[in-house]
């Protein structure tokens, strides 16, 4: 006969965890469904069986280091004696990888229990201003909720539940499949262990109903698109009285025809005269917060410099959007965008052609170091 040792592919001495891992590793190579019911595999799985029955029990196993074959005769699976089950052994080996399908301890565990509700998802628009001020949003989402006339039992008022007959109130089957049994949820009672002879009429024996049902939802100043709030024990009723899931509100933010959110920051293009960019002044914004130098129409007056061109930035702090985890504020990022005057009279086109040629470099820096640029690449391009 083979040495065990050998067998597993082990040093003599080596330890449980490499013991187990080294028949993990093997037992799923040649496991027989994994090998279309091939003979040789077969031979070899219950090979490695028979060695690690032995080398797994330190009384076995000291008897086979000092004696061999014959320290362990009738302990293998081919002398008659007693050799762990194979059910036993995979439940030991495979239990914290399989669970439930070898039978092992999370199986039994959940056999006819309470079982938790399902996480219920709820998807909720709201405006910016919603998201700036904070709001209380009312929500009515469908969720199955406890029977209240059978108090979640499934049976009509006045009867009760009987033992299912398929599992005897185990709320779990065992069948055979080549050398492991495997177990599962009763088909007849679904794992509850109970059969409804005589169902409620208004869950029809689910023990849960759904219902639309509305909600309050207090959604917090400063929230962002993707936020979710999390409503403990408002999802879905549990099976055979198990606790309640969770509501999750996912918050999105219509998009604003002004304002562009930047983490706390507000970003509004404000477009500004071309007259008052080339000789300052103020313009009112629009913001999302009275108070100081606010009216009651949300508008601020901002500044503009003297020479402003397209894309200078004026920075109003503390009217952004405010933190959620603090006190503090973003700012509202005015962007100026210079309009030119369109269908002009015949008096203004004269003015402007009057300014045009008192104007020079100096009034148009970058004009002019444009031009140069532009020249000496002319010039280049002429020389290739």
């Amino acid at each position: 006969m083979r040495d065990y040792y050998e067998i597993l592919g082990v040093q003599r001495g080596c330890d449980d965890g490499a013991l187990k891992a080294a028949f993990r590793k093997l037992a799923m190579e040649h496991h027989p469904d994994r090998n279309g019911g091939c003979g040789e595999a077969e031979g070899r799985f219950k090979e490695l069986n028979e060695a690690y029955s032995i080398l797994s029990d330190p009384q076995k196993r000291a008897a086979y280091d000092r004696f061999g074959h014959a320290g362990v005769n009738g302990a293998g699976a081919n002398g008659g004696g007693q050799f762990h089950d194979v059910n036993d052994i995979f439940n030991e080996v495979f239990g914290d990888v399989f669970g439930d399908m070898f039978g092992g301890r999370a199986g039994r565990q959940a056999r006819g229990g309470p079982a938790r509700g399902a996480d219920v998802r709820f998807d909720l628009e709201i405006t910016l201003e919603q998201a700036y001020a904070g709001s209380e949003q009312e929500i009515t989402i469908p969720v199955v909720l406890t029977c209240e006339t059978c108090d979640g039992s499934g049976a009509k008022p006045g009867t009760s539940p009987t033992t299912c007959t398929g599992c005897n109130g185990a709320g779990r089957v065992r069948a055979q499949q080549g050398f492991f049994q495997i177990e599962r949820a009763c088909p007849r009672c679904g794992g509850s262990g109970q059969m409804v002879m005589d169902p409620c009429q208004d869950c029809r024996g689910a023990g849960r109903v759904r219902r639309q049902r509305t909600l309050s939802v207090r959604v917090p100043a400063g929230v962002d698109d993707g936020a979710r709030i999390r409503l403990a024990g408002e999802g879905e009723a549990g099976a055979r009285g198990g606790p309640r899931g969770d509501l999750y509100i996912f918050l999105s933010v219509k998009p604003h025809e002004l304002f562009e959110r930047d983490g706390l920051d507000l970003l509004c293009t404000v477009p500004a005269p071309m007259c008052m960019a080339a000789l300052g002044g103020e313009i009112e914004a629009p913001c999302l917060m009275g108070g100081e130098n606010c009216d009651g129409n949300c508008k601020i007056s901002v500044k503009v410099p003297e020479g402003a061109q397209t894309g200078t930035v004026i920075r109003v702090k503390g009217r952004g959007m405010p933190s959620l985890r603090s006190r503090q504020r973003g700012d509202l990022v005015v962007e100026l965008f210079i309009e030119t005057p369109t269908h002009m009279t015949a008096r203004q086109k004269e003015l402007m052609r009057e300014l045009q040629e008192l104007c020079g470099e100096q009034q148009h820096p970058k004009s002019a170091g444009f031009v140069g640029k532009a020249k000496r690449f002319w010039d280049g391009v002429t020389r290739a």
